[in-house]
C-alpha cells in the first residue's frame, strides 16, 4: 500500500470520525424533542428509558465517507468496477438505515421489515455480480440475499450492551481494511476504515455519563455495511479467512442462542436475555467487561483467521483448530466467570 493510498484512506477515515463524533451534538436534542427513547423491556440491560435513534448520525457519516471514497484513487486495474462496489455498499446502508429509521419511529411488521431486508441483500448481490459480468455469479443473489438479511438482523440481536456495537463496528471494520490492504483490493480498504471511523465516533455518545443508544437505525446500518462488504469482497475472491473471521463471534453466539431457545421450546422471537454477552452482565461482568469479552474474542479469532490466509497447510490446519477452541471458550465465558465470582464470595465468606 503506497504513500497516497495510505493518504486517501486516512482522509475516509476523518470524514466519517469528525461526523460520527460531532453530530451527535446537533441530533441529541432533535431526538429528546420527538421522544425517540428506548423503554427497557426483557431483553434490555439497561433500567431507565434512554435517548434512540443516535444511529442517525452514524448513517450520515459512514455514507459521506464511502461518498468521498468514489473520488479517491482506487489502485486498481478496473477502477469502475472499484467505484461501482462502492456505490453499491453506500446505497445499501442508506437503504438499511432507512428501513432501520423508521423502525425506530413507528415500526414495522415482521414480514414486512424481512421482506425489505431480502429485497435490499438481493438487489445488492445482483448489482455485485452485474458489475463483473465476466465472473458469471448471478446464482449467488439467493446466497446474498439471505447472508445480508441475516446479519442484519444478527446486529440489532447483538445490540443489546453498551459499547457491543460501536466496537463490533470498529474491529471488523479495521480487519476488513486490512484484508484489503493484503489482497489489493483499495475498495475494501476504504469501506473498512470508514465502518470503523463511523462506529468509532459513536461510542463516546455511547459510553458516556449522559449515554445514547443507536437504535435500529445504527444497528441494521452496521449489519448491512459489514454484511455487503463481505459479500462483495467474497465476489471479488477475497480469501475467505479475512471476510468470515471477523464475524465469527457474532454469528455463533446468535445462532447457539437461536438453537437453544428453540430445543427448548421458546418462541425465538421475544425478548430475551440469553446470549453470551448478556449472560456474562446477569454473573456480574459490567456492560463494558462484557463488551471486552466479546471483542477480545473477536480480535482472537480475526487473528487466526489472518494466519490461516497466510500460512502453508499446515499452518492453516493449526489456525483454525485453535480459533475452534476460542469460539467454544467464549460460549463457556459465562459459566467460568460465575465460578470465580463464586470462590471469590466463597473465598471473601471465610
Amino acid at each position: 500500500m503506497d504513500t497516497s493510498s495510505l493518504l486517501a484512506s486516512a482522509a475516509v477515515a476523518a470524514v466519517a470520525l469528525v461526523l460520527a463524533l460531532g453530530l451527535p451534538a446537533v441530533a441529541r436534542p432533535l431526538l429528546v424533542r420527538a421522544g425517540v427513547l428506548d423503554v427497557p423491556n426483557a431483553r434490555s440491560s439497561h433500567q431507565r428509558p434512554t435517548i434512540r435513534g443516535m444511529g442517525i448520525t452514524t448513517a450520515v457519516a459512514l455514507p459521506a465517507a464511502l461518498a468521498l471514497a468514489l473520488f479517491l484513487p482506487q489502485g486498481s486495474v478496473n477502477e469502475s468496477q472499484a467505484r461501482a462496489t462502492l456505490v453499491v455498499i453506500l446505497l445499501v446502508t442508506l437503504c438499511a438505515a432507512a428501513i432501520g429509521w423508521v423502525e425506530d419511529i413507528r415500526g414495522l411488521a415482521i414480514t414486512v421489515r424481512a421482506g425489505l431486508q431480502l429485497l435490499v441483500g438481493a438487489l445488492a448481490t445482483a448489482a455485485v455480480a452485474i458489475i463483473d459480468p465476466a465472473a458469471q455469479q448471478l446464482w449467488w443473489i439467493p446466497a446474498g440475499a439471505v447472508a445480508v438479511a441475516a446479519y442484519v438482523n444478527v446486529t440489532n440481536f447483538m445490540d443489546g450492551m453498551d459499547g457491543i456495537s460501536g466496537t463490533h463496528g470498529l474491529l471488523v471494520g479495521g480487519f476488513y481494511a486490512f484484508g484489503g490492504a493484503v489482497t489489493g483490493h483499495q475498495w475494501l480498504v476504504y469501506a473498512g476504515v470508514a465502518i470503523a471511523a463511523a462506529f468509532a465516533g459513536f461510542l463516546p455518545w455511547n459510553l458516556g455519563r449522559n449515554k445514547v443508544f443507536m437504535g435500529d437505525v445504527g444497528s441494521y446500518l452496521l449489519g448491512a455495511s459489514i454484511s455487503v462488504t463481505a459479500m462483495a469482497a467474497f465476489l471479488a475472491h477475497v480469501p475467505v479467512e479475512y471476510i468470515f473471521s471477523p464475524v465469527l463471534v457474532y454469528l455463533v453466539d446468535t445462532f447457539v442462542t437461536f438453537l437453544r431457545r428453540l430445543l427448548a421450546g421458546e418462541r425465538w422471537y421475544a425478548s430475551h436475555r440469553q446470549h453470551v454477552y448478556q449472560r456474562l452482565n446477569i454473573v456480574g461482568l459490567s456492560h463494558v467487561q462484557s463488551t471486552a469479552v466479546v471483542c477480545a474474542a473477536t480480535v482472537v479469532v480475526s487473528v487466526l483467521g489472518i494466519v490461516a490466509a497466510q500460512g502453508s497447510s499446515l499452518v492453516q490446519v493449526v489456525a483454525t483448530a485453535l480459533c475452534l477452541v476460542a469460539v467454544l471458550l467464549y460460549l463457556r465465558t459465562p459459566t467460568l466467570f460465575q465460578r470465580h465470582f463464586r470462590r471469590k464470595a466463597g473465598a471473601e465468606a471465610r
